[in-house]
């Protein structure tokens, strides 16, 4: 009889079927998906072919997603997303999107019912945590395992030591899962949960939707973590259910679960909050930072740009002007949300207040395209990271903040808060 178990220690156990797995233990795990985007998968694809190997272990397990550089801002670029263009059509894989059709691989891959519930899954991008929010084990890996993964289905973890994030408490006005994960990682700094699983409980998590729950995983990584969770509930079942491709299985914590630590958090007393330059872990309330100007505003992101994200930007927006000094980007993460945008209004009021709307991409996020800063410019972003240089030139600073906050500061052209308009 097994002993009991955490959320992803038990998903761990599954895929490698065994029936317990410890913290510190080796296993090989089965692969429910492999994903890499335009940045990565030339890495990858290259590492593939010197395996040797000629076909991929199940093309229906691999996503291959060009959204970072996409739609291409120069030559290059272009010929990144060619070699993957190529290798899918090559290998018959059936999960890959062409611009028009593509997203920001982490709000399009849940979004599309590819990954779900009780998966193990690996992306050659950082923030493939992000999926932990629909109760799977989801993680970043290097180029090269994602090589592996697609070439045998398989690989390699040391089953990470969980601790449990105990969030109980009614939100404040405007206070989202930006704000709370923001919170989070000011507490334990950015290495605070290295190498281990983030699960985020209690009832403030069980009242929050998918897309609260998909920020507050997306940034798991930022506090070191291997993964983050959010064990498999009413709310999740209703997001997967008719949008899983495959059947699923649900997973949660035995009671008596062994943890490296429980956090317990009070909701209530966490304020709209901002990451100041140069790390998600240095975070301070928005009411203190209004002194801070700003240059440009990013709206979107694999963090940010969700249809319920767009939607709180657009009520601090409505009826109102970006200030003068301000650019104000918005990019819906995928094709979908962009519809849904459009169809409910949103896209007049971000054109109405002077905002710019652009298709599906990461672009400035990681100072690709799209948003770059020049020297000394400031940004207030709904992205991830902040770290010196990430949207442009080394002297330029980024302020990690939620949509609410975000839209608030383009209007006011300095950090504020949407009550700071009235």
């Amino acid at each position: 009889m097994p002993g009991p178990m955490t959320v992803t220690e038990k998903i761990l156990a599954a895929h490698a079927g065994l029936e317990e797995v410890q913290p510190g233990q080796l296993v090989n795990c089965r692969l429910d998906l492999v994903l890499a985007n335009d940045v990565t998968a030339p890495i990858a694809i290259r590492e593939f072919r010197r395996i040797g190997v000629e076909k991929v272990r199940d093309p229906d397990r691999i996503a291959l997603v060009p959204d970072h550089y996409a739609p291409n801002k120069d030559i290059k670029s272009a010929e990144q997303t060619k070699m993957m263009r190529e290798f899918a059509r090559e290998q018959d894989i059936s999960h890959y999107w062409e611009v028009g059709c593509m997203g920001i691989e982490h709000a399009l891959l849940p979004e599309q019912g590819v990954v779900g519930p009780g998966d193990v899954v690996i992306g050659a991008d950082s923030h493939t945590c992000t999926y932990g929010a629909l109760g799977a084990f989801a993680t970043g890996v290097g180029s090269t395992d994602a090589a592996a993964g697609m070439a045998t289905g398989e690989a390699w973890f040391r089953v990470p030591a969980s601790i449990k994030f105990a969030i109980a408490g009614k939100l404040q006005p405007w206070v989202s899962g930006k704000d709370l994960i923001l919170h989070v990682i000011g507490m334990i700094g950015v290495d605070g949960a290295l190498y281990q699983a983030m699960e985020f409980a209690g009832d403030t998590i069980a009242g929050l939707g998918m897309d609260d729950r998909f920020t507050i995983c997306n940034m798991a990584i930022e506090a070191g973590a291997k993964s983050g969770i959010v064990a498999f509930d009413d709310v999740t079942k209703a997001y997967v259910e008719g949008r899983a491709e495959r059947p699923y299985e649900a997973y949660a914590s035995d009671p008596d679960a062994s943890y490296a630590r429980v956090v317990e958090i009070d909701a209530s007393r966490i304020e709209p909050t901002v990451a100041f330059p140069h790390l998600p872990s240095n975070t301070r309330p928005a009411r203190e930072a209004r002194d801070v100007t700003v240059d440009q505003v990013v709206i979107g992101s694999c963090t940010n740009g969700r249809i319920e994200d767009l939607r709180i930007a657009a009520a601090v927006l409505k009826g109102r002007k970006v200030h003068p000094n301000v650019r104000l980007i918005v990019i819906p993460a995928t094709q979908d949300v962009f519809r849904r945008a459009m169809d409910e209004g949103l896209f007049d009021v971000f054109l109405d207040a002077n905002a710019a709307v652009s298709t599906p991409t990461c672009g400035p996020c990681l100072g690709g395209h799209m948003g770059i800063l020049a020297a000394g410019e400031r940004a207030v972003a709904t992205t991830n990271r902040n770290f010196v240089g990430r949207m442009g030139d080394p002297t330029s600073e980024v302020y990690l903040a939620s949509p609410a906050v975000a839209a608030a500061t383009a209007v006011a052209g300095h950090i504020a808060l949407p009550e700071d308009l009235e």
